[in-house]
């Protein structure tokens, strides 16, 4: 019976000493978040350089210039993950599933948002986007739950925390007629 459990505890040690190598640092929830997360990311920074020739209000020009400037680097960090664990990196030009990520917005909106210039645009851009951070909290939470990489965790909680923040600061902004 001693041997039994020698034999399993070896084993039981084993697995868990394979499990704490970089490559092995992380499950099938860090993969999911950061492989839906890298198209939503490049689908908001997408939105907001549409603001540069929309004649977007200096408010909401500047929150565009933000979150481009913040989520080019995430994306990065993101498609860093994804090699470290060599897992697939998304296509530039694949903007994933609309049922991949929440609040991911359709070609047809993406052209639609696109033809707006001033105060239509201004509403549209912050309302869509406000929508788009929601999708992105919203996934960010469900990584901080089911996921195992720390690196993985601890940007999920970066994304959550400034998302939440540009969300209140888009309301405002839509309150003020920006």
């Amino acid at each position: 019976m001693t041997r039994i459990f020698a034999v399993l505890f070896a084993a039981l040690t084993a697995v868990t000493l394979a499990a704490c190598g970089s490559d092995s640092d992380f499950n099938d929830a860090d993969v999911a978040f950061v492989t839906g997360m890298v198209p939503h990311h490049r689908q908001a920074v997408e939105m907001a350089q549409m603001a540069d020739g929309a004649g977007a209000s200096p408010e909401v020009q500047d929150l565009a210039d933000r979150i481009e400037a913040a989520q080019g680097p995430e994306i990065d960090t993101m498609t860093g993950f994804l090699e470290d664990w060599d897992q697939p990196v998304p296509d530039a030009s694949d903007m994933g599933s609309m049922d991949d990520m929440q609040g991911m917005m359709s070609d047809i909106e993406m052209q639609e948002m696109m033809a707006l210039s001033g105060t239509e645009f201004n509403e549209r851009f912050l309302t869509e986007m406000i929508e788009h951070h929601k999708g992105a909290i919203a996934e960010a939470q469900q990584e901080q739950q089911d996921g195992q990489n720390a690196d993985a965790i601890d940007l999920a909680e970066q994304i959550e925390a400034a998302q939440a923040e540009e969300i209140t600061e888009m309301e405002g902004l839509l309150e003020a007629g920006s």
